[in-house]
């Protein structure tokens, strides 16, 4: 792999966290970003992999992150106020981190608004566990702080990198259909994506990577963070609702507060699946998996005509993970009980398959169209340590946040919508593997086998409802 340096730090560099996506994204860094090593601070509770931190002469603080330490702790590594603060942990409050940082003086990035310990698995209603209650809490900042140090929430590859994705997805069917177009602003890019007849989006996965030995029984084995997975899969499904739906799915809710572009189901996402698309595998089901993209994608492309909505995309993600995962996750869901071991695969445990990651924008004139990364787990051993295909796709979007952060210093709390999509891609491109772009004529009302009843609508094959499985 080529090095290059695509941006520098001045001052501390503290990453919080270093499970698989803190230890993937550490060599992309060791590249890329100019830094002093001397202020590069790890803080993470547990020590699994203090040896690699060791090896490199990088400072490890063996601790755990609480409102009573938070505060205390961060500002005395950074004692000017300069620098950044990468957050890719676990039950660490990320607007509590992204506020201190604004006080501090430094730029942050992370990959998801992430609570204190007990919002999750608590006892509130389902209404109060949702991702869009956790992106208003980050929302309340920004009204609150225009501009400021820059802070990009919700950066890894999803949320993160579809957005960006979706971007370049409009201009590949703008040009396929003969139509012209320079957005600029986000009005551009909504009406651009109106014009083009976008109904919904999918954030459409497919994960394929296999073990060389089979799942231990009562180990949840995934390939990626175990505790973010369950925590999403968890919470109650959500989508960005468009303008084109004509009636909410059984079970589902509307916000009544903030901007109202959402709904929540009353079951989780671990228990709510849809039909899907991706290429090679063709038609499949995926887990309305909550995911801060399916609310930022809807409202950055919402048309308004005198302060009402006249134009939204549907989007969601569209999960499917790993053989070891699902089989993992039905095992929970049968025990009623968090699991008590977990295991990540590890790159050298890989025998076969991929990530492919992209997004699947239907109800065009097209029918449907997915475009995204196809990386396989051996392309990834190949460019960088300690990485599956998944962990890839997530910890280029990072160093690419980082970099935009880095270039872009005052631009107060940000989404990867709101970010340049083309430089982003142009630092994270060379760890995706391949970007392709594959037209399909399914929909959710072909390959159906034994037709059971179900709530279908002939007349329009894009509404929820088709995709929704009973």
């Amino acid at each position: 792999m080529t090095i290059g340096i695509h941006a520098r730090i001045e001052g501390a560099l503290v990453m919080i966290g270093f499970g698989s996506i803190g230890r993937g994204v550490l060599p992309l860094i060791e590249r890329h970003i100019g830094f002093d090593r001397a202020r590069f601070t790890v803080i993470e509770p547990s020590g699994d992999f203090a040896h690699i931190l060791r090896d490199r002469g990088l400072r490890h603080l063996q601790l755990a992150l609480t409102p009573e330490n938070l505060a205390e702790v961060l500002q005395s590594l950074f004692p000017e106020g300069r620098g950044m603060i990468v957050n890719l942990s676990v039950d660490v409050d990320s607007v509590a981190v992204m506020q201190l940082a604004r006080k501090i003086g430094v730029q942050y990035v992370d990959t998801v608004v992430e609570p204190w310990p007990g919002y999750y698995f608590g006892d509130m209603p389902n209404a109060e566990r949702t991702g869009y209650r956790l992106r208003e809490r980050v929302r309340e900042v920004r009204k609150a702080h225009a501009g400021g140090p820059t802070a990009v929430s919700c950066c890894g590859a999803n949320p993160g990198m579809v957005s960006w994705l979706v971007k370049e997805a409009l201009l590949r069917l703008a040009a396929d259909l003969g139509i012209a177009a320079e957005p600029r602003r986000r009005e551009d890019w909504a009406a651009l994506m109106q014009g083009l007849g976008v109904k919904g989006i999918h954030i459409a996965e497919r994960d394929t990577q296999v073990s060389n030995r089979p799942k231990p029984p009562g180990v949840f084995v995934n390939t990626w963070s175990v505790e973010g997975f369950l925590s999403e899969a968890f919470q109650p499904a959500e989508l960005g609702w468009g303008t084109h739906e004509k009636k909410l799915p059984p079970g589902g809710h509307v916000f009544d507060y903030g901007p109202g572009h959402a709904i929540w189901i009353d079951r989780p996402g671990a228990d709510t699946r849809v039909r899907s698309w991706c290429p090679d595998v063709g038609p499949q089901f995926g887990y309305v998996v909550t995911h801060n993209e399916a609310l930022s994608i809807p409202e950055y492309y919402t048309v308004h005509d005198g302060g009402r909505a006249v134009y939204r995309p549907t989007c969601h993600y569209a999960y499917h993970p790993c053989n070891d995962a699902i089989l993992s996750l039905h095992e929970v869901k049968g025990a009623g009980r968090l699991p008590a071991a977990q295991h990540i695969l590890a790159v050298e445990e890989i025998v076969s398959g991929g990530d492919d990651l992209g997004v699947l924008l239907y109800g065009h004139a097209k029918g449907a169209m997915w475009y995204g990364s196809r990386l396989t787990s051996a392309e990834a051993r190949g460019l960088a340590p300690w990485q599956n295909a998944t962990g890839m796709q997530v910890t280029g979007a990072v160093l690419a946040a980082m970099v935009w952060a880095a270039e872009n210093p005052d631009e107060g709390i940000v989404e990867a919508d709101e970010m340049d999509h083309v430089r982003c891609l142009e630092v994270q491109r060379p760890y995706l593997g391949r970007i392709e772009c594959h037209y399909t004529d399914w929909t959710p009302l072909r390959n159906r086998i034994n037709h059971f009843p179900e709530d279908r609508d002939e007349g329009d094959p894009w509404q929820f409802t088709n995709f929704l499985v009973p």
